[in-house]
């Protein structure tokens, strides 16, 4: 096999050779950390002016509204106060924090949860909803009704309850003056989303889901009409109600013309765009294709397709879907029943937002990292005559594109007869180095979380610092994972544990194979849910040597038994009966485990609590197997703080090289105690 190390330029310089995995490389963990910044919502204000929450891991992880210039040149301003943060923690993940009217704001704040309106431009903001002492009740995913001058949005109340808050759909005056109790218009199931406003305010869209399911197993949509005194009064169920067909509505959006859009994956098991005629409640499917036109309400405020503006009565739809590991953009003109689809360089798009003569999207691709990019169109508003990028989670990362691994998208054969499963592969790249002929790199396969969720093949910092310093990097879409379908979704249905962990295995026993990877130094890493996959996969297989587990999953009856409403019947769906709770739990089979870990884990993690690290670690340090535990103060679910981003990515980095690799690391790293090792 031919030496590895490809990438970018470097001319027909002479490469230094040296062992994988202690190359040098300009991508720190300072640049990775430094480079985290996150969206969390995108909208357009009165002007046309684009606005969107981003969150700084260098102030903490503060989530703060900000605004494009009004100077093409100039920086982007920040809208609400330095004590302020924009952040629901509705459902623990959020998302749906802040809406935008005309110049008025009107946001979730962080600390307090409460609700404030902020006019653009003005420094002052007024609370809207009454102070309870505390972070008690939470609201997301919010319209401002014209027509009542109030805001309606979802409220989630922990007052009576904190494992098992009330949600519901509320209305708050906006008017100045008193703050008043939020009136409730909708009650009576679990959970709610997507209230949203016709135009002329007369009736409301909603969707609604129960336990025991997650939204993408089975929901609702709903429409309501308001009364003259607001009150939601006759209701319809516009799509799920039908027992015999089993559906996930999601995004109800009112076109200028008063017409329900939304999407559901009725009948082919993927996530189509459709229509609500009202006047007989029949459906009709505006287009329909084996490709995902959303993804997973994990959080509130998604918008995977918005109406094009300044188009007098027509509906034109920009959207886009995801179809075998890519995303696509495209408009729809709803009149002449035509679908163009435009030429971007995202290949991954998250969320549209339509402005005057362009769209504002959200994507990556393999070169760009998540940002936010302006799409001009042209007079008929059928092609793309520019596109410009307007924020970046990494601005400066293109500076090191000479360095960049970009994915092979791979399927692999799983367990299961004539099922394959999907992955993106990144080979070590780095233009300065080279590895001798007779080696190969070492592996690091990564588990996303969900476990309902992609790996989406675009830029991301963290790996390229592991390809650029000679590693192989593998992201797995196991079975259980979005983007391919309902059918490929519900693989993983009664089998987690299993099925994911298969398909990790065989991905990694199909590089091995492939001869792209040493199968004598397989490292596995995951978040969350795939925390869980890499530790049952370090207990019950024997392919991986060496484990990092993110805020992992260790005893799934714990996690159970202090699981949050949103996820409270998640896990029974995914793992099944009683007994298999205790058989695929990695901590009740510590015998089992044979290789070194890792654990990371944040102390106010109210998803998965510190105690599932702590277990599996005095677990595995009793049994004398080298092991370390990472606390971070003050960090969730997900780590938002650079100093904790950079200590984590180095310390897995170290750790693998010392225990597994057979190199020294180039980075001048301090490693941490190992128990049974140091």
């Amino acid at each position: 096999m031919a030496s590895m190390g490809g990438g970018g330029g470097g001319g027909g310089e002479e490469r230094v050779t040296a062992p994988y995995g202690s190359w040098k490389s300009p991508i720190t963990a300072d640049v990775v950390s430094g480079a985290g910044k996150q969206l969390e919502g995108i909208a357009v204000d009165g002007e046309g002016r684009l606005l969107w929450v981003e969150t700084r891991p260098t102030e903490a992880g503060r989530a703060v509204l900000v605004k494009e210039s009004e100077n093409p040149r100039g920086k982007p301003v920040d809208i609400i106060p330095k004590e302020f943060a924009v952040r629901t923690l509705a459902q623990e993940y959020g998302g749906g924090a802040f809406a935008v009217s005309g110049n008025m704001v009107i946001f979730s704040n962080y600390e307090d949860q409460r609700l404030y309106k902020q006019f653009i431009g003005d420094p002052f903001t007024v609370p809207l909803t009454p102070d309870y002492g505390g972070p008690l009740v939470r609201y997301a995913d919010g319209v401002v009704d014209s027509r009542f001058n109030r805001y309606i949005t979802v409220r989630e109340d922990h007052r009576d309850s904190s494992l098992n808050p009330t949600t519901t759909i509320v209305a708050i005056d906006l008017h100045d003056g008193d703050i008043t109790e939020p009136k409730v218009l909708v009650t009576g199931n679990d959970f709610y989303a997507f209230p949203r406003i016709n135009p002329n305010g007369k009736m409301m869209a909603w969707i609604e889901w129960g336990h025991p399911n997650m939204h993408w197993d089975k929901a609702e949509l709903w429409v309501g009409y308001i009364s003259e005194n607001g009150e939601v009064q006759k209701r319809i169920c516009v799509a799920g109600g039908d027992p015999s067909v089993i559906e996930s509505p999601t995004e109800p959006r009112w076109s200028v013309k008063g017409e329900l859009f939304f999407i559901t994956d009725r009948k082919s098991g993927f996530w189509n765009l459709y229509k609500w005629l009202e006047d007989n409640n029949e459906l009709l499917a505006i287009y329909s294709l084996d490709g995902e036109f959303t993804r997973p309400l994990w959080v509130f405020g998604i918008n995977s397709y918005d109406f094009i503006r300044n188009i007098g009565k027509t509906n034109k739809v920009a959207f886009s879907y995801r179809q075998k590991g890519r995303s696509y953009l495209g408009i729809l003109d709803d009149v002449q029943n035509s679908v163009t689809l435009l030429d971007v360089p995202f290949t991954d798009i998250r969320n549209i937002i339509s402005g005057p003569s362009c769209l504002y999207i959200e994507g990556a691709s393999a070169i760009h990292p998540l940002s936010i990019a302006k799409v001009t169109l042209n007079e008929s508003q059928s092609k793309a005559v520019e596109f410009s990028i307007i924020w970046s989670s990494s601005p400066d990362s293109m500076k090191y594109q000479a360095y960049f691994s970009l994915p092979e998208m791979i399927e692999f054969p799983t367990e299961c007869p004539g099922q394959n499963a999907y992955a993106f592969f990144y080979p070590p790249s780095n233009h300065i180095y080279q590895a001798s002929l007779d080696e190969k790199p070492p592996l690091l396969l990564r588990n996303h979380g969900g476990p309902t969720d992609e790996a989406r093949g675009t830029l991301d910092l963290n790996i390229q610092y592991w390809t650029s310093r000679g590693w192989a990097f593998v992201d797995v879409n196991y079975g259980g994972s979005t983007g391919y379908g309902r059918g490929y979704r519900e693989r993983l249905l009664g089998r987690w544990g299993i099925v994911d962990v298969d398909d990790c295995c065989s991905c990694a026993r199909f590089l091995v194979d492939s001869g792209k990877v040493d199968g004598e130094r397989l490292c596995v890493t995951g978040e969350s849910a795939g925390g869980y996959t890499i530790l049952a996969s370090l207990a019950f297989r024997h392919i991986f040597k060496a484990g990092a587990s993110l805020y992992g999953i260790a005893d799934l009856s714990l996690l159970r038994a202090e699981m949050h409403k949103f996820e409270s019947h998640y896990i029974d769906n995914l793992v099944g009966g009683e007994n298999a709770y205790f058989d695929r739990s990695p901590i009740n089979f510590v015998d089992k485990f044979s290789c070194p870990v890792i654990l990371f884990q944040g102390l106010d993690d109210k998803v998965v609590p510190p105690d599932q690290a702590r277990k599996i670690y005095l677990a595995l340090k009793k049994k004398g197997l080298p092991v370390a535990l990472v606390e971070y103060e003050g960090e969730q679910h997900g780590f938002r703080k650079a100093e904790n981003i950079k200590f984590t990515l180095e310390q897995q980095m170290v750790f693998f090289a010392r225990l597994v690799g057979n190199f020294h690391v180039a980075d001048e790293i301090t490693p941490i105690k190992i128990d049974n090792v140091d």
